[in-house]
């Protein structure tokens, strides 16, 4: 077990007994400002260890990059985390009450976790505004969202968020006329909506411009604090922009953690990843 989850672990065993009579059923408790642990999670694909007695703490606001090379379990991580995939063995906490091996995909998104996927996924027919409007009311169908009238707070909450993805001047476009990393923006846009606790991010600039890249940085640093980002990269320039903690995974378990700097001098890291 790495130093970081086995000091959390000793932290929590003494108090969770204590704090759970306190919170309501469901409710995510913070209080030990780790949003996300994973303790030995083991996973296995037809007798192939996808996950290795992985171990991963993620803090409350905090900005994580994980990067390692192809099959090293970064998508079977993400899919553990929302209930995709069980781990054959292990722990998976949201905060310190909610276990998410015990809750189910849509049980987990409305918790408060949100995954994006490489490919970005828009109603191509609909404006980025109507976009949003719909990610902002999943419990009723398309039409009946789109005929709803908008409270002024919904509508202030919509027009915020097209901002800080820096699609105002696009709100009555329709999503697909808009550039690659654009529906990218929106679809994060759509996630926001949700007012997720966690974000999963996988490689969210792949066939971005580099000017797009950048302000994809810029919009995660901010979003940073107020949400919990882990962000899949192989983007080595777009890890470096956005600074924090990068964790290193290679044959299903952590290979290194630390800075980019420190990650990337790591003589393991140079040999099974950066080196190829």
């Amino acid at each position: 077990m790495n130093t970081l989850v086995e000091e959390r672990k000793q932290e929590w065993e003494g108090e969770t007994q204590g704090l759970a009579h306190m919170l309501k059923p469901g409710e995510l408790d913070l209080s030990h400002g780790v949003i996300l642990y994973l303790e030995d999670i083991s996973v296995s694909f037809d007798g192939f260890k996808a996950l290795n007695k992985l171990n991963l703490a993620i803090n409350t606001g905090e900005l994580r990059c994980i990067i390692g090379p192809n099959g090293a379990g970064k998508t079977t991580m993400m899919d553990v985390i929302t209930g995709k995939t069980r781990p054959d063995s292990g722990t998976a906490f949201f905060g310190q009450t909610l276990d998410l091996t015990r809750m189910s995909e849509p049980q987990i998104a409305h918790a408060g976790i949100g995954r994006k996927f490489q490919k970005p996924t828009v109603f191509e027919q609909l404006s980025a505004f109507e976009n949003l409007e719909l990610a902002m009311k999943t419990d009723k169908g398309v039409w009946a969202s789109l005929l709803a009238r908008l409270s002024r707070e919904q509508g202030d909450k919509i027009a915020a968020t097209l901002e800080r993805i820096r699609l105002d001047k696009e709100a009555d476009r329709p999503a697909g006329l808009l550039s690659h990393g654009q529906k990218q923006w929106l679809e994060i846009g759509m996630l926001l909506m949700q007012e997720p606790r966690l974000l999963l991010l996988d490689e969210p600039v792949a066939g971005m411009t580099d000017d797009e890249t950048m302000r994809t940085a810029e919009l995660f640093v901010s979003l940073a604090g107020q949400h919990s980002l882990v962000v899949v990269e192989h983007d080595m320039a777009f890890v470096e922009a956005l600074g924090g903690k990068v964790t290193v995974l290679c044959e299903g378990s952590v290979l290194a953690e630390g800075d980019l700097a420190t990650v990337q001098a790591d003589p393991r890291v140079i040999e099974v990843y950066l080196g190829r």
